[in-house]
């Protein structure tokens, strides 16, 4: 286990070099209801504040279950869906619920990326990242830039 997570602490998130997916290469993947799609310079940042909000117990939920059991307890935090997630059909409520509630939510291009962004080397479907002081800088410049994001019609 030690092992795996430091695996993916030395592979880095987002392609460029020899061997490695490019943000756009990723898009070419990604579901037809993944809007509106994190930019490259957005999926970066959300990246990193995945990073801080790890080392923080837990402020990080992962997983569809997850994720959605705290939404309906009450927890209010940034949502992050990958947009190459399949089948669509059991992620696809989770959007409508986050504008009812008006929770900021987003999609990156890889599922894989968000799982080497939490540490671990297993694909992620989706997040939430709650607030907290150590990292709130980061978190409401993430949150502002995803609410200015144009939502779907």
């Amino acid at each position: 286990m030690v092992e795996e997570e430091s695996k993916a602490e030395e592979m880095e998130v987002d392609g460029g070099g020899e061997g490695k997916v490019s943000y756009e290469d990723r898009l070419l993947y990604v579901t037809p209801i993944a809007k509106p799609m994190a930019s490259k310079k957005l999926t970066k940042k959300i990246y990193k504040l995945i990073k801080k909000a790890k080392k923080q117990k837990g402020f990080l939920r992962a997983g569809l279950k997850d994720v959605s059991t705290r939404i309906r307890k009450g927890d209010r935090g940034i949502v992050i869906l990958a947009g190459d997630a399949q089948p669509i059909d059991c992620m696809c409520h989770l959007p409508c619920v986050c504008e009812e509630l008006n929770i900021p939510y987003c999609y990156t291009p890889s599922r894989q990326d968000l799982g080497f962004a939490m540490g671990t080397l297993r694909k992620v479907m989706m997040m939430q990242v709650l607030p907290n002081a150590d990292y709130q800088d980061l978190y409401d410049k993430v949150a502002e830039e995803i609410a200015a994001l144009p939502v779907p019609q």
